[in-house]
């Protein structure tokens, strides 16, 4: 399933239009079945209930619902809203494409140029932002050229924030400017920037206590990036759509810390998280503790 489909912020804000018709959406970005039918002329031959229930449509619905059962914000590839305005049989992109397809060549084709065409009006409006996987490829090229450097690591993102004027988080990236975000990461003239930095650094006078405060953030942070591990998965079976949000917070948070914290005590972290009792209460892990030792 296309992660665009899913990432519309107001389903109903950008409709998908094909002739006369717009496409009705549900509050998952799916497509309503009714509305295209009504779009490819209406035929009964053509109703959406014939559509389902052919074997080739159930065979492909399975295969979208078991992949979607291994992402992070699970949506079903097919349903059914009975009863006021909304009511209809709702759908997701891979299946609209099925539905176009098989009623006839011709309006397969319109269905995929109206898409195309939503799909730019919606990422030149400044509608989309990269997916995880292009955020991904920024990550790696970050820290594949940067390396160990923490100081270099920070200068590259900044650089790119203050570039492409973003808010906060690279992931508020817009999708349009992913390709040149690419490209302006691999050619950042690195070593000159970094003899600037290190002369400016020399006349910088960080305060202790500022320094003492970033660091016990940092120790926080890391600690609290290993509970949401731990009980992550279960809030996110409760919400995917809060967790993908709040999943976004940890994870770039916690790349921040690693810059305030030695490896050292990263990796102390790390040993006292595996044999860390998440469920007990703080007397009973005093308890535990004064008794292993």
């Amino acid at each position: 399933m296309s992660n665009l489909t899913q990432n519309f912020a107001n389903p109903n804000n950008q409709p998908l239009v094909i002739g006369e018709f717009s496409i009705r959406q549900d509050e998952d970005g799916r497509y309503c079945l009714n509305d295209l039918h009504k779009a490819s002329g209406g035929l009964e031959k053509h109703k959406p209930t014939r559509f389902i229930r052919n074997k080739q449509t159930q065979e492909l619905i399975s295969e979208i619902e078991l992949d979607n059962n291994q992402r992070p914000n699970l949506v079903f590839a097919i349903k059914t809203l009975h009863g006021g305005p909304s009511s209809g049989t709702y759908v997701v992109e891979d299946l609209v494409y099925s539905y176009a397809m098989w009623i006839s060549a011709k309006f397969h084709l319109m269905v995929i140029r109206a898409y195309r065409a939503q799909v730019m009006e919606w990422m030149i409006g400044g509608k989309q932002t990269i997916s995880p996987e292009q955020a991904g490829i920024l990550y790696n090229i970050v820290h594949t050229r940067a390396g160990e450097n923490k100081n270099l690591i920070v200068q590259m993102w900044s650089r790119l924030k203050n570039h492409f004027k973003y808010s906060a988080s690279y992931r508020e990236l817009r999708a349009i400017h992913f390709e040149d975000a690419k490209h302006y990461l691999e050619v950042m003239d690195l070593r000159g920037n970094t003899e600037k930095r290190e002369v400016k650094s020399d006349k910088i006078e960080v305060h202790k206590n500022y320094r003492d405060n970033a660091h016990g953030l940092a120790l926080h942070m890391i600690w609290v990036n290993r509970w949401w591990k731990e009980f992550g998965p279960a809030i996110r079976a409760l919400s995917p759509r809060i967790a993908g949000a709040i999943n976004d917070h940890f994870t770039d948070g916690v790349c921040f810390a690693y810059h305030f914290v030695d490896k050292p005590t990263v990796t102390e972290i790390n040993d006292r998280v595996e044999r860390y009792s998440w469920h007990l209460t703080h007397t009973e892990r005093m308890a535990l503790e004064f008794k292993n030792k």
